[in-house]
């Protein structure tokens, strides 16, 4: 095979990669990042894909890719470029304070994000641990199973298992007792009657 011809089926593998992850990847990435920031790093995950093309598992010559054998690994390299991304801005956020801080101007403070309609959801998942978080954001909401999940995620599917069950059940039981608050904010109680 010429140079040429290997370059011609490499460029075909990618663009069938391509056409297969995009999409889930972008919905991936807006839901963990800020949406000025989910193009930048899609590309990031475009690329490391491309530069590492010959080691993405279940990748054939001559055929689009099957999106479940490709997929979880496509998550592992965006979730490795996301997280480059918010170091990366990290250090970028810490320079402008210190700038700031030298000229003696006041810091502003970072926007309140707005409190949706599944606020007792939210604050269940932010009460998980990280891997946690990132283990239930798999399974709801790119629908992928243990096993993939812990090929995106570097574990291994029993740990991915024990944790999604753990997780979900830690989840059930903070929404239960919120709604249970719920319930018993407001309520007044009886005086009752006197017996005279």
């Amino acid at each position: 095979m010429t140079e040429q011809e290997a370059r011609r089926q490499r460029r075909a593998r990618f663009e069938g990669l391509a056409h297969v992850v995009t999409e889930p990847l972008h919905r991936y990435l807006l839901r963990r990042t800020a949406p000025d920031m989910v193009e930048d790093v899609l590309s990031e995950t475009m690329l490391v894909l491309w530069r590492r093309i010959d080691h993405v598992p279940g990748l054939r010559n001559g055929s689009l890719p099957d999106r479940d054998e490709v997929l979880p690994w496509c998550y592992g390299v965006a979730r490795g470029c996301l997280a480059n991304a918010r170091r990366a801005d990290g250090r970028r956020l810490r320079l402008v304070e210190r700038l700031m801080s030298v000229q003696q101007a006041p810091v502003s403070q970072a926007p309140v994000p707005v409190v949706t309609d599944h606020s007792e959801l939210h604050a269940a998942l932010a009460a998980l641990g990280e891997l946690d978080r990132e283990v239930i954001r798999l399974w709801a909401w790119e629908e992928l199973a243990p096993r993939q999940i812990a090929e995106a995620t570097g574990l291994t599917a029993n740990a991915v298992s024990v944790r999604l069950h753990r997780a979900k059940k830690k989840i059930a039981e903070r929404l239960q007792s919120a709604r249970k608050n719920a319930e018993h904010a407001g309520h007044k109680m009886s005086e009752g009657r006197s017996g005279q």
